[in-house]
């Protein structure tokens, strides 16, 4: 292993949430006369959440989301949190296999509540421990700057230079690359559509992989 410490963003490295998600947004908007696609919405609006989230489809749609917005969110999220969110492609078993040693943590925008259930629903609940951070809980600024990641180097005890942060969405990358850490550009899932490396690269990023085979050849 090149590095001291791992740190992984969730939708859409660990777990395939992005595409449901993102689907929801854009069927909802589109109903209520701003026609959205999945690929508007995922290029938008992934990776932001919060008042950021929130201001980026007001400012997409020209006008303030109604209540009804919010709770088809709320209901969306409950059916997640009820049926559990399968992984991405050999996440389980490439988290199984890091030395137990290794520190390592998750950086997400999501509530600690959502990524611990679907840890749990993947099986790996036992394997991060406290080492479980959101931007909308942790720290005053989200992603897309780099504090999240700071806040976790610091609970590692790791130099942030010597951490590689594996990470999917624009909005996180580019909060990865200020930060100073190695990031891999991860894209494997059905929410990385057509130009989504270059769009990566574009922004800093110059390791991507499309597997976990290629995330541990550029690790070792």
């Amino acid at each position: 292993m090149k590095y001291d410490a791992l740190i992984f963003d969730f939708d859409g490295v660990l777990v395939e949430s992005e595409w449901a998600g993102n689907k929801q947004i854009a069927d909802w908007l589109t109903a209520h006369g701003h026609p959205t696609s999945v690929e508007d919405s995922m290029r938008e609006f992934m990776g932001l959440a919060g008042a950021d989230f929130i201001g980026a489809i007001e400012r997409w749609i020209g006008r303030a989301l109604p209540q009804e917005f919010h709770s088809a969110r709320e209901a969306e999220d409950e059916r997640a949190m009820a049926e559990g969110v399968g992984e991405v492609a050999g996440a389980v078993a490439f988290i199984r296999a890091l030395p137990p040693a290794l520190p390592k943590a998750i950086c997400s925008s999501s509530s600690t509540a959502w990524v611990r259930r679907h840890l749990a629903h993947i099986g790996l609940a036992d394997l991060f421990g406290e080492m479980i951070f959101s931007g909308r809980e942790h720290i005053a600024l989200g992603k897309p700057a780099p504090d999240l990641y700071l806040h976790a180097a610091a609970a590692l005890g790791v130099p942030i230079e010597r951490i590689a942060i594996i990470e999917d969405s624009p909005v996180g990358v580019t909060g990865a690359v200020a930060s100073g850490a190695t990031v891999i550009g991860f894209v494997p899932g059905r929410h990385c559509l057509d130009g989504h490396e270059e769009r990566l690269r574009a922004l800093g990023v110059r390791h991507i992989a499309h597997d976990f085979d290629e995330a541990a050849a550029l690790l070792s």
